[in-house]
């Protein structure tokens, strides 16, 4: 498969590279699109704060910009946290989309998205402050309508970002697990 690999709000972490590398290993051709200029930051809220300063408009061009030299081949959209939302924003965009993987976060869904079939597999922690129960049955329901063939995996005591072992979040055993879960979808595609 042909992924495109964005970054959450701490940036383009080595946790990043890690999974590129990880998703490399299997046989899959990975881009990890830097949208942040290079910066990476230590807290979220530092993270936040840059994000603010760019500006979503200017984000979704950035991430736009980097997956359109690309998007012809038929693209697996996925993302970590914020990149995951950029990652769902472009592929309910990409009538050549050929798969979505969410780690650790959804977006909002436009009203007249469509996705006929899109497979889409979403991995987040339970409980998840930023993606709670409630807002996961709403995205759920909603990218049904949209048509998406959507799995949705929860790890019970996770952190938000469990996958980064550089950030206070990381769970490895469910680390691993989302990792065996993922590889397996996209084999699959």
């Amino acid at each position: 498969m042909n992924i495109m690999l964005f970054h959450s709000i701490y940036g383009p972490r080595p946790a990043v590279r890690a999974a590129a590398d990880r998703l490399r290993a299997a046989g899959h051709e990975v881009w990890t699109p830097d949208l942040f200029g290079g910066r990476t930051f230590d807290r979220v809220e530092d993270g936040r704060a840059f994000n603010e300063e760019i500006g979503k408009e200017e984000l979704l061009k950035r991430a736009v910009l980097a997956a359109a030299p690309y998007s012809e081949r038929g693209l697996v959209y996925a993302g970590f946290s914020l990149g995951a939302s950029v990652a769902q924003t472009l592929a309910l965009g990409d009538a050549k989309a050929r798969g979505l993987l969410l780690l650790h976060g959804t977006s909002d869904i436009a009203a007249n998205a469509t996705a006929d079939g899109l497979p889409v597999q979403l991995h987040v922690a339970e409980p998840d402050p930023f993606e709670t129960d409630d807002w996961l049955s709403a995205w759920y329901l909603q990218m049904g309508r949209t048509g998406a063939d959507v799995e949705i995996y929860r790890y019970a005591g996770a952190g938000h970002l469990y996958t980064d072992p550089d950030l206070p979040d990381w769970d490895e055993e469910a680390a691993e697990a989302t990792w065996r879960v993922a590889l397996g979808f996209l084999d699959s595609l």
